[in-house]
């Protein structure tokens, strides 16, 4: 282009248009992420900037910056984020969802139960296809709390149909509280939740959210700071406790959600199992000491005993 400007004796006019070109080519840019943005329906106060990622373990926050980049979708791969309520399963994969939003990726943050309303609805007006396909233009799904709200067998229908069209083709981000062990909750058969797992687990970045509840650890605070002999501090200190204790069925369900991985999935997963420290809770001191947690020796010993 410059030496067209040199030919018309106009090259000084060049760096003038270029400039000008460029500012257009950046506001073109910033209208689609606001486009993209609205049409993600993330929670606008959900991001990096607001996340403590303090609280969370180094090897996670890396997992999680490496997500920001994108290039999970490129396989695509499906992000599994498990934890208690309150431990930031939400805020982080929503934050994600705006770097890859950031980045020119399109992605739907949607609650389980609206989305499993809302493919149902279609079902029922014989338009599913037509919504599959319009979620099929997402490339990467966040469905969030799964597991929270009873479903019916209808219900666990459409979303098993969801997971099988996207599957290799789409990413799913997904959070919940149910280790896999209980998702026959969710899918209400055993062989429909298996072959749901099987399909999420192929390609999938796991996260486990082994952090105590920020609620949780804003009580103890406030409770600290109460009156010893005030009844409301009392009542808040034994919120706290039974926080406490719910970190404890946490990690229980870090090892059952392990197990029943492998259970479910066989050898193809060896390579993750292997990369995870399976024997973290059953050799800590306070798990040994309290509740005499022991790892399954093999795999007929982990069917026997799912839970420690």
């Amino acid at each position: 282009m410059g030496s067209r400007f040199v030919q018309a004796q106009q090259d000084g006019a060049f760096p003038v248009t270029r400039e000008v070109l460029e500012w257009e080519a950046e506001d073109r840019r910033q209208r689609r992420i606001a486009r993209l943005r609205q049409a993600a329906h993330l929670p606008p106060g959900k991001t990096f900037d607001t996340l403590d990622v303090g609280r969370f373990p180094a090897a996670l926050v890396q997992q999680l910056r490496q997500l920001a980049t994108g290039a999970f979708l490129e396989t695509p791969s499906n992000v599994l984020a498990f934890g208690l309520p309150g431990v930031g399963k939400s805020h982080a994969l929503c934050a994600v969802g705006h770097a890859l939003v950031e980045a020119g990726h399109r992605v739907l943050f949607t609650p389980a139960y609206a989305l499993v309303q809302e493919l149902l609805a279609a079902k029922h007006a014989f338009d599913l296809p037509r919504a599959l396909r319009r979620l099929d233009l997402v490339e990467a799904l966040l469905i969030d709390d799964l597991g929270y709200v009873q479903q019916s067998p209808e219900e666990a229908e459409v979303l098993f149909t969801l997971l099988a069209e996207r599957y290799e083709r789409r990413s799913v981000l997904i959070t919940s509280n149910l280790v896999f062990s209980h998702w026959e909750r969710i899918f209400k058969d055993q062989m429909a939740t298996a072959a749901a797992i099987d399909r999420l687990v192929h390609h999938a970045v796991i996260l486990e959210f082994d952090v105590s509840s920020f609620r949780t650890d804003r009580g103890q605070s406030t409770a600290a700071a109460a009156p010893t002999g005030s009844p409301r501090g009392a009542l808040r200190a034994h919120w706290w406790l039974a926080g406490n204790d719910a970190r404890d069925v946490n990690q229980r369900a870090v090892l059952q959600n392990r197990t029943a991985l492998r259970l479910t999935s066989g050898s193809r997963y060896a390579t993750y199992l292997a990369s995870t420290n399976l024997a973290r809770w059953s050799h800590s001191p306070r798990r040994t000491g309290q509740n005499n947690c022991r790892q399954p020796a093999n795999l007929v010993d982990a069917k026997q005993t799912m839970v420690c």
